[in-house]
């Protein structure tokens, strides 16, 4: 999936809340995601060159759990390679995410998810790049 307008989303979201709980009495509507994500079934997790904060400003209309990986900054970089690399929303941080969810949910086993780490070179010590 590919989101376009995360604030669109979120705004349609919260018109049909508001008029959900203003007409308890009729047929309760439903949002554009949860409509769009009904009959997906796994995890999901969302990835952007921007904050965090804006997939999580949609998480609470999807039907399971979402892992937002974001940049949550930036100068870090030249090079969008390298800010991805440095923020973890590559491609490695993607997988290993997915697949760390995949494991919380009991749908793999562990020794999948300590092959990913090895075989995509991720480093669960390295500094936070929120803080560092």
């Amino acid at each position: 999936w590919s989101v376009t307008s995360y604030k669109e989303l979120r705004r349609e979201a919260l018109d049909i809340e508001r008029w959900n709980m203003l007409n308890p009495d009729k047929k309760q509507k439903e949002t554009y995601i949860a409509k769009t994500l009904s009959k997906e079934e796994g995890v999901f997790v969302a990835s952007s060159d921007y904050v965090k904060a804006l997939p999580d400003s949609i998480s609470k209309w999807f039907p399971g759990r979402l892992y937002s990986l974001g940049t949550d900054g930036y100068g870090r970089s030249g090079a969008r390679k390298k800010l991805r690399d440095f923020f973890e929303v590559d491609y490695r941080h993607i997988v290993y995410t997915t697949l760390g969810a995949l494991l919380k949910e009991g749908k793999i086993k562990e020794t999948v998810l300590e092959k990913a780490k090895k075989d995509l070179e991720i480093n669960p010590d390295k500094l936070n790049p929120m803080i560092s």
